[in-house]
Formats: C-alpha cells, sequence, structure tokens
C-alpha cells in the first residue's frame, strides 16, 4: 500500500505534523512526503491513500496574500506562489475508491476562533472523489509562527493510528 502525504507549511509546525503523520503510516504503507511546492512540480503518484494537510490562515486555507504577510514574518524561506487549495483546485478527480485525510494547523488560542484549513481541505478532497477515511483534524499552535502546543505531535500519531486503521486495504495484489 502507498501514502502520499502532502503539506503545506510556513513555520515549520505543519511539517512536523505532516512528519509524525508519515512515521505513523510507515508500519502499513510505503510512504512518500512532499510539500505542495514539491508536489505541484512532480507527477502525483498512483496511491491507496492521500494525506493533505495545510496552516488555517484568515478562518481556512492561505491564499496568496496570507502567505505572503506569513512569509514577512520570518527569516526562513516560504512559498508563497502555490499552496494546498491551489493545488487541489487544479488537481483531477479519482475513481471514488481512493482514500484521503485532512488536518491542519491552527493557533490554540483563542479557542473559540472559527475555521480550519483541515476543513477546507476534506471539502476539496470530497469535491475530487476521494472517500474520507477519518474526520479532517486540527492541531494547535501556541502563538502564529508556533511551536506546536503540548501533546500535538502525540495526537497526530493517535490521529494516524485511526486512519491506519480505517483505511481499506487493497485486494488485488497492490
Amino acid at each position: 500500500m502507498r501514502a502520499q502525504v502532502v503539506y503545506e507549511s510556513m513555520f515549520g509546525n505543519t511539517a512536523a505534523v505532516a512528519e509524525a503523520v508519515a512515521t505513523g503510516l510507515r508500519p502499513s504503507f510505503e510512504v512518500t512526503v512532499s510539500s505542495v511546492a514539491e508536489a505541484a512540480n512532480h507527477p502525483a503518484p498512483q496511491v491507496d491513500l492521500l494525506v493533505v494537510g495545510g496552516p488555517t490562515h484568515a478562518f481556512g486555507l492561505s491564499r496568496t496574500v496570507t502567505r505572503r504577510d506569513a512569509a514577512d514574518r520570518t527569516d526562513d524561506p516560504v512559498e508563497i506562489e502555490i499552496g494546498i487549495r491551489e493545488w487541489l483546485d487544479a488537481a483531477l478527480p479519482v475513481q471514488a475508491s481512493r482514500s484521503a485525510a485532512a488536518f491542519g494547523t491552527k493557533i490554540a488560542r483563542p479557542p473559540w476562533l472559527p475555521g480550519s484549513a483541515a476543513k477546507g481541505i476534506a471539502k476539496r478532497l470530497r469535491h475530487l472523489g476521494y472517500h474520507l477515511a477519518v474526520p479532517p483534524a486540527d492541531f494547535l499552535v501556541e502563538d502564529m509562527t508556533g511551536p506546536l502546543g503540548p501533546g500535538e505531535l502525540r495526537r497526530a500519531t493517535e490521529w494516524t493510528a485511526r486512519l491506519s486503521a480505517a483505511t481499506p486495504r487493497q485486494t488485488n495484489g497492490r
């Protein structure tokens, strides 16, 4: 079984969750992990499970303007031309038998703050024909630039265990 984890990350928090997800999937899947910029430049491999994650910006998926704002807050290079929104909007539909999952990162406070990149990703994945193996999950960061909240990587591993268990196994020898 093959899985691909594609993520968008501005400050490294979503990338850390993506790596934790990949680690959790490796006992059951051959896993490829790539940033959205890498995924946009290479044809998508045929996978049994696609996991997509991104940061919550302005109550949803990032846009060019929100990525530019994030880039102004760090000295590290940040991809601003393509994000998960654009990548999924350009993706081709898939067979309904393909499984997917969505995760996002968002600021932990204030706790009532609405919006979720994970929910936006899930909506786009369903629109493309994917079956969501588990409900979308949000992982919390302490502040805009991070770090991840206490226990969030452990929570990501637990979510991945549920995801792995819920993904149908191929019976056709693949």
